[in-house]
């Protein structure tokens, strides 16, 4: 993907305040600290088109950013922060299925896991929620850099595992760090967008 233009459109915490343009998106989830502020960087060669919070779970908006003048990323609000306090933890839920359960522009989901760990139960909550509403999951294992390459495989199964996914399942291995796997998930992301070729 070329990319030849980079807008922050809004921020929004209400679903009457999404933009109305009636373009496609890409939403990006995840919990917080997993790096998905850096993902989306990377993906757009911007360092600073998405900002990064030095206090993990405080921002609680759902950031619209226009790509190529065609389509949207949309970074909904990270979760599970435990440290935040509790009215955020509680808003972060409502915000982010309001928008997965009536958003029609919508037409995938990066689903962004930290590869060191296993998935939480904030994010068995959210597989179920894109299951539920039949939306389709483009999953990507973030910070491969800091792990052994040997390592990877081992760690992706045991993701998927966790998460109840078939093993066909793909999930793609990031590092914004190296770029590893950028190419990777702008393919995937393609396959949504492809009639904006």
């Amino acid at each position: 993907m070329k990319i030849t233009s980079t807008v922050f459109i809004k921020s929004c915490t209400e679903q009457t305040h999404f933009p109305k343009e009636n373009i496609p998106e890409i939403a990006f989830v995840g919990r917080s600290n997993v790096g998905k502020s850096s993902l989306i960087n990377s993906l757009v060669l911007r360092r600073d088109l998405v900002k990064t919070s030095s206090t993990p779970g405080k921002t609680q908006v759902i950031n619209f950013f226009k790509i190529n003048n065609a389509f949207n990323f949309v970074d909904l609000p990270g979760y599970g922060y435990a440290k935040a306090p509790k009215e955020i933890r509680e808003k972060w839920g409502p915000m982010i299925e309001g928008y997965l359960s009536n958003r029609k522009e919508l037409k995938a989901v990066v689903f962004i896991l930290d590869i060191r760990h296993l998935p939480t139960g904030d994010d068995k909550k959210m597989k179920e929620w894109l299951d539920y509403y039949k939306i389709p999951a483009i999953y990507a294992a973030t910070k491969a850099d800091k792990i052994k390459p040997r390592e990877i495989e081992y760690q992706i199964e045991k993701i998927k595992e966790t998460l109840g996914l078939q093993e066909e399942t793909a999930i793609l291995t990031f590092s914004a760090k190296t770029s590893m796997g950028r190419e990777a998930l702008w393919k995937r992301i393609n396959g949504f967008i492809k009639d904006l070729q």
